[in-house]
């Protein structure tokens, strides 16, 4: 009998859609001052047509959410296709990740009134300070990030309310565009410029492995009403912006004026300029509360705000290196990518990726700290991944799309390869970003499998059958006078342990292996089960081995969780067992601290009569057994 349990799927749309918001309604916080920078008093048009691309790709991830209910992000997708195609798409999520990371990371600094010539030192220190945190996988981090998107969808709203009489005079200031911007490729390039708040779609694909069932109804409740409020919400703030001081009686756009025209780069343009494109919501919120409160009450309530959203940036800064991080661990996985990309550390953390994910955007801050620049980074790659996604689901027949479905996915595909044609041609630093982003994952898949296929032919081959041929799988019949042991550590030195000590007992042993929810919370691809989770299949089926030589019964415990310790307490009271084998930990006290220690709530909770034996890895098996009471 294998004990094999995947749980739980407890995240509902309303866990979900702050998270969603997280991305969405973060990207306002830099698209409007682009969209004005780049168009004037055009921009409210262009976030109008922006808008209806969002509802798009929103509805057509909908339909994404219904097919792949166990994760349907790009890389999922692309790879019931192909696994180069799934790989290259994957790597335009990365490239997507590392520019939010930065973006958000440097925009955050800016809303938080940091002066510009330290905006990078506290940016680049911010990813460290998140990748420490990380590092003993905290998870408060996933708490914080609910508590301020929740914070800024309220201050959100209070702010489109008190915005209202300022975007009814910026109506009043809409142009179809100057003459400087009417040119059709002109028009067209400006649109593809603010085409940026979409990745968070991406991101809600990939959760479908964790939501609530039905996994289409949850998945449509968590994008449609965060989509309605991003779209009334930046259509009233773009308005807004049009009739700020300073801004409503610009003629021509500022983009055309310093860098075409005077050939100013885009870092050295006014710090008027530059403090609406990088900061809008927050001249918004200063000027909406001067105006209902007065000048200093209303500055106060500005500068609140302004908190709030910088946090909320620096909440995003954390997704995204986590989304890296679980992108990464998922090719590691699946042999695209080198195997060290998928060890963890104790806490649960791919360790190596987290440091390559925290390093890549602190180096692109580094190389290039410019809002205006970054943004363009930033659109190649979800672009780019979007369009690889909606258009594998509009090929694969195999999925459930019907035909008018598929026919709109085909259109909106089509539409979004063009736009990503278009930023390849007229942002030469983007193409190269993103081609040697994939030249190099392409580089390491190489090294990957060829590594793979050395170590193949060098290490001891699996039983003819497999591993999970050496699980029990029918109904046992487990003796009620014998004693029970639990096995809760891994290493072929514990396991020779256990069973030693469960023959000589003439003892049942059970083994657990609890496999960590902490890394896959956007991870792309379903939730672990035995039947795909190699690492457990040969840490239980080597047990069995041992086990069935030295005829000592033998139960395999399989468990999805996030509580490591919950589960093994769990499961020792559940069969009864009168041992717990468990490793000595290796971890600093700070390290404990922080993350917590399996070992020391184990031993905590343990129930009065059951022994703990505690054992340093790679340690040979003492003549007698060291036995610790857990009281």
């Amino acid at each position: 009998m294998l004990v094999a349990e995947n749980r739980p799927r407890n995240l509902s749309w309303l866990h979900a859609g702050p998270l969603l918001f997280g991305d969405l309604g973060t990207s306002r916080l830099y698209v409007l001052g682009l969209a004005f920078y780049f168009t004037g008093h055009a921009s409210p048009i262009y976030l109008t047509t922006m808008s209806l691309i969002m509802i798009a790709v929103a509805w057509a991830y909908s339909v994404i959410c219904r097919c792949f209910p166990d994760g349907g992000g790009v890389y999922a997708a692309a790879r019931q296709l192909s696994p180069t195609l799934s790989v290259v798409g994957a790597t335009l999520l990365l490239c997507d990740y590392i520019v939010t990371a930065a973006l958000s990371a440097i925009e955050g600094f800016h809303y938080f009134g940091v002066p510009r010539e330290y905006v990078v030192a506290a940016a680049v220190a911010s990813i460290v300070v998140i990748g420490v945190i990380n590092w003993f996988g905290a998870r408060s981090a996933g708490r914080f990030a609910l508590v301020i998107a929740a914070a800024a969808i309220v201050v959100s709203l209070i702010l489109g309310i008190m915005c209202v009489p300022f975007a009814i005079k910026g109506a009043s200031t809409v142009t179809t565009g100057d003459v400087s911007i009417s040119a059709p490729w002109t028009r067209w390039e400006s649109l593809v410029r603010i085409v940026l708040a979409l990745s968070g779609l991406e991101a809600v694909a990939n959760m479908t492995g964790l939501m609530t069932q039905p996994v289409a109804k949850t998945a449509k409740r968590t994008i449609w009403p965060v989509l309605i409020e991003v779209v009334i919400l930046n259509m009233v703030f773009g308005l807004a912006l049009n009739a700020m001081p300073g801004l409503v009686s610009t003629q021509q756009p500022d983009h055309v004026t310093y860098e075409i025209q005077q050939h100013i780069q885009s870092d050295a343009v006014p710090e008027a300029v530059q403090t609406y494109r990088d900061t809008a919501v927050k001249v918004l919120a200063l000027e909406a509360g001067r105006h209902w409160l007065g000048p200093a009450t209303g500055s106060a309530l500005g500068i609140v705000a302004a908190g709030v959203f910088g946090l909320l940036l620096i909440s995003a800064v954390n997704t995204a290196v986590m989304a890296m991080v679980s992108v990464k661990y998922s090719m590691s996985r699946d042999r695209e990518l080198p195997g060290g990309l998928s060890k963890l550390n104790y806490s649960g953390v791919p360790w190596v990726g987290l440091l390559v994910a925290c390093a890549l955007p602190a180096t692109l801050l580094l190389i290039e700290p410019d809002v205006k620049q970054l943004a363009e980074l930033y659109a190649i790659g979800v672009v780019g991944a979007i369009s690889i996604n909606v258009l594998s689901c509009a090929y694969n027949k195999a999925l459930p799309i019907s035909p008018r479905e598929r026919l709109g996915m085909w259109t909106l595909g089509v539409f979004m390869a063009g736009v990503e044609v278009t930023i390849v041609y007229a942002k030469p630093n983007s193409a190269i970003f993103a081609s040697v982003m994939i030249a190099a994952v392409l580089f390491f898949r190489f090294i990957a499998q060829t590594r793979a296929k050395a170590a193949a032919a060098r290490v001891v081959p699996e039983p003819a059958m497999g591993w999970m041929a050496e699980l029990p799988t029918g109904p046992l019949k487990i003796a009620a006078n014998k004693s029970r042991i639990m096995l809760a550590a891994r290493g072929q030195d514990q396991a020779e342990f256990a069973v030693d000590l469960a023959h000589k007992r003439d003892a049942v042993l059970f083994v657990i292996y609890v496999r960590t929810l902490r890394v896959i919370d956007v991870a792309p691809g379903q939730i672990p089960k035995i039947e795909d989770d190699k690492d457990a299949q040969q840490s239980l089926g080597s047990v069995a081995v041992l086990a069935r030589r030295a005829s000592v019964q033998f139960v395999p415990i399989y468990v999805v969780s996030t509580d490591i310790a919950g589960e093994i307490l769990d499961y020792t009271v559940t069969f009864g067992c009168d041992t717990v084998v468990m490793g000595k930990s290796r971890r600093t006290f700070f390290a404990r601290a922080v993350a917590g220690d399996v070992l020391s709530a184990v031993s905590a909770q343990l129930p009065e009569g059951v022994t703990l034996i505690t054992r340093a890895a790679a340690k040979p098996a003492p003549t007698d057994t060291p036995i610790v009471p857990p009281h």
